[in-house]
């Protein structure tokens, strides 16, 4: 079984379902006592939400390259970056490791693409849904993808960020995601990506009339896959 490197703490509410999603997929795949072997450094997120909020991606691109460094010293044999936000910075831990890094939107649009599915609508933070290194990311691999108004983006990203990643879910909440979602239905979105790792503790597979795809799920079994990949070649 190779080693997962997980970078979490982005925030910890949804690094735990990492952690758990992961730990089940093991157990249910190899069966008995078996889990997942795993290294997780856990950051401030504080401290990485102010580089985001100042537009310092430097800093938390260098910040978080040393940490996956230490995952690669400590014996990881990849890196899984618990969050989609700061996937905006892959390229300062890629070039500081020398082990490979899972990419979320890679796993996530592979995914996708299984169910024919090819016009999607995209959840998340105000930069995963604004800047183009995640949208990119999803066209490279034959995506069309579509986002939320001006005002919807800016009350999707609120609720994440001061609900969600501080362990509140509200109601009122799940009703607000689930307009947005019929809205990007409506606007001809064949399925919903929940592009933030914090998503899925609030809206589940039942919210809405189309697919959900939980980002933070497909990336945690991804990563067993690819942790259990020497193992299967073994037997």
């Amino acid at each position: 079984m190779k080693t997962i490197g997980l970078i979490g703490g982005m925030s910890w509410e949804s690094t735990v379902e990492y952690y758990r999603i992961i730990n089940e997929e093991v157990k249910l795949q190899l069966g008995g006592l078996h889990s997942a072997k795993c290294l997780l450094y856990s950051v401030d997120f504080d401290e990485i939400e102010r580089y985001q909020s100042e537009g310092d991606w430097e800093s938390a691109g260098k910040q978080l390259a040393d940490v996956a460094l230490s995952l690669e010293k400590a014996g990881a044999d990849f890196i899984v970056l618990c969050t989609n936000t700061m996937h905006k910075i892959i390229d300062y831990i890629e070039e500081m490791i020398d082990i490979p890094i899972l990419h979320i939107a890679d796993a996530t649009a592979t995914k996708i693409k299984e169910s024919k599915i090819r016009r999607v609508g995209l959840l998340g933070t105000k930069y995963t849904m604004e800047q183009d290194f995640y949208k990119s990311q999803l066209e490279e691999n034959g995506l069309e993808v579509i986002v939320p108004n001006g005002e919807e983006r800016e009350q999707v990203n609120h609720i994440i960020f001061e609900e969600l990643c501080l362990g509140h879910i509200n109601s009122s909440s799940k009703k607000y995601y689930q307009k947005v979602i019929q809205r990007l239905v409506n606007n001809g979105a064949e399925a919903i990506i929940l592009g933030c790792t914090e998503i899925g503790l609030l809206i589940k597979s039942d919210d809405a009339e189309v697919p959900l795809f939980d980002t933070a799920r497909i990336h945690a079994q991804e990563a067993v896959k690819q942790s259990l990949t020497k193992c299967e070649k073994d037997r």
